[in-house]
């Protein structure tokens, strides 16, 4: 079970920290990322982390957003700094054991957080 927190609504150039809490398994053995989807468009992969501690952000948040684990709370985190009104959307935790999935393969879907972000 994947349980999301931390949206709001801020104005542009804010931070933001999303939190994921895993419940089951140990985070470290799945590879987690975080997906966004706005209002008629397509959901997007924001960040992304393997079980070995890879780390990969899409380039649309580059230098802005950065995706970190704490294994011992079994906890996914996304920092997003530099917030921009683009980025607002519902914002997914997902998971899938071992194996990085191509796309948004991940078998296992938090509920998700809303982000708005105002001008």
């Amino acid at each position: 079970q994947l349980v999301e927190s931390g949206g709001g609504s801020v104005q542009a150039g804010w931070s933001l920290r999303l939190s994921c809490a895993a419940a089951g398994d140990t985070a470290s053995t799945y590879c987690m990322a975080w997906f966004r989807q706005a209002p008629g468009k397509e959901r997007e992969r924001v960040a992304r982390i393997s079980s070995s501690a890879y780390t990969s952000v899409a380039d649309s948040v580059k230098g802005r957003f950065s995706i970190s684990r704490d294994n011992a709370r079994n906890t996914l985190y996304l920092q997003m700094n530099s917030l921009e009104p683009e980025d607002s959307g519902m914002y997914y935790c997902a998971a899938e054991r071992l194996v990085c999935p191509v796309g948004n393969g991940f078998r296992f879907w938090g509920q998700g957080t809303q982000v708005t972000v105002s001008s």
